[in-house]
């Protein structure tokens, strides 16, 4: 044995000092350093994930373990340099593989007790969950709570102001009547009365009504009725599925709120189209009937049009006749028919001279009889009847 450890030793005295780092470029040894800082980051939540592991399951059993598996290696001072550099290499090699062979685990334990670890997790989440949700509940309690006691303060303290600080006030001596303020506090006073037997009367029911569900559960433990935990286990399952499908139906949902707003935007624009398309409509039938009005009319006028033309061709066919069967008379004749036509006209006109004449005479005749009779008043009634009767 000593003969080997000395021929280790020179064989490893021999061999000349060479870092494998010193080859390596500046990249490389950073890339090297990056991923040894990942890995350890790794096996540092690895190791803590056990430690959480081992404090949990046995929290005195797993230091004492680990106590008895380090033994700290010490030397003497009379050891030489070489010795403790073999000793320790000897040692540490067996020390190393001893406490691998110990405490190395296998993928499938590391994987159950991550699965562990997680399911604790989990709970711990769940736990914090029901907690905090209890926390909110009782705090949205006090709130609602609050609220309705401000609510009140403030309802109270205006009827105050309005009834006693603002209505009770005397007019003339400008302070509050005492019996309105006594009045006002004997009516809340009832009022906070009636409210507490209200109250008591409603907690008397709620107790009757608790007793009755305790009853019922005692008889259901004992017909054997009574839900344990696979069955509430089954029950959040079942709630859970029912969840999933709440948020598809609440996905379906919001997807057709989505489509009936597109919908009701594309009915909205074919509604305007249509209001537009119904108004040119309307324009065009107007535009039409006012068009056969006038086409009417148009036809009304053709057809009179059509009459004076057929008259206008008869009244020019008689005159054609007419012309053709004209004959030009002689040139004395023609003189002796404008001289008589001369004369004719000349004794029309002295004809209509003398026929004036003749009503200014009579007019001037009627006018001198009017007076005549005018002035003769004193004359018999038996002529007055011919006065009417001339006038």
């Amino acid at each position: 044995m000593a003969d080997t450890e000395s021929v280790t030793t020179q064989d490893t005295e021999t061999q000349p000092d060479t870092d494998p780092l010193s080859e390596l470029s500046d990249e490389r040894l950073y890339q090297l350093v990056e991923d040894t800082l990942q890995s350890n980051d790794v096996l540092q939540t690895e190791t803590e994930m056990f430690e959480k592991f081992l404090k949990r399951v046995e929290p005195k059993d797993g230091h004492s373990s680990l106590a008895s598996t380090s033994t700290p290696v010490t030397a003497t001072p009379s050891t030489s340099m070489q010795d403790l550099r073999t000793v320790g290499r000897r040692r540490s090699k067996s020390k190393s593989g001893t406490i691998e062979r110990l405490l190395k685990l296998s993928a499938e334990q590391k994987c159950d007790i991550a699965q562990r670890e997680l399911e604790e997790l989990r709970e711990d989440i769940d736990k914090f969950k029901e907690e905090s949700e209890k926390i909110l509940d009782n705090h949205k309690a006090h709130i609602e709570e609050s609220d309705t006691r401000l609510s009140e303060i403030r309802k109270s303290s205006y009827e105050f102001e309005r009834d006693i600080v603002k209505g009770s006030v005397n007019p003339r001596t400008g302070k509050v009547i005492g019996e309105r303020a006594t009045r006002y506090f004997d009516d809340r006073i009832r009022a906070k009365d009636t409210l507490i037997e209200k109250l008591r009367l409603k907690n008397s029911s709620l107790k009757v009504q608790k007793r009755k569900l305790q009853l019922q559960l005692k008889q259901k433990e004992e017909m054997g009725e009574v839900l344990h935990e696979v069955d509430f286990q089954q029950l959040k399952i079942e709630n859970a599925q029912y969840l999933e499908r709440i948020d598809e139906r609440n996905q379906d949902l919001l997807r057709l709120k989505l489509m009936a707003g597109n919908t009701m935007q594309v009915l909205n624009s074919y509604k305007k189209k249509l209001n537009t398309l119904t108004a040119e409509s309307e324009r065009l039938k107007s535009e039409i009937t006012s068009r056969q009005d006038m086409l009417t009319r148009i036809d009304a006028e053709t057809n009179s049009v059509e009459e004076e033309r057929s008259k206008a061709e008869k009244e020019n066919k008689k005159y054609r006749t007419q012309l053709a069967d004209y004959r030009v008379p002689d040139v004395l004749e023609y003189v002796q028919d404008k001289a008589d036509l001369y004369e004719l006209q000349k004794t029309v006109k002295s004809w209509e001279r003398k026929v004036e004449i003749a009503e200014m005479a009579l007019k001037t005749h009627k006018k001198t009889w009017y007076q005549m009779q005018m002035a003769s008043q004193h004359v018999s009634p038996w002529k007055q009847p011919l006065e009417a009767q001339y006038q």
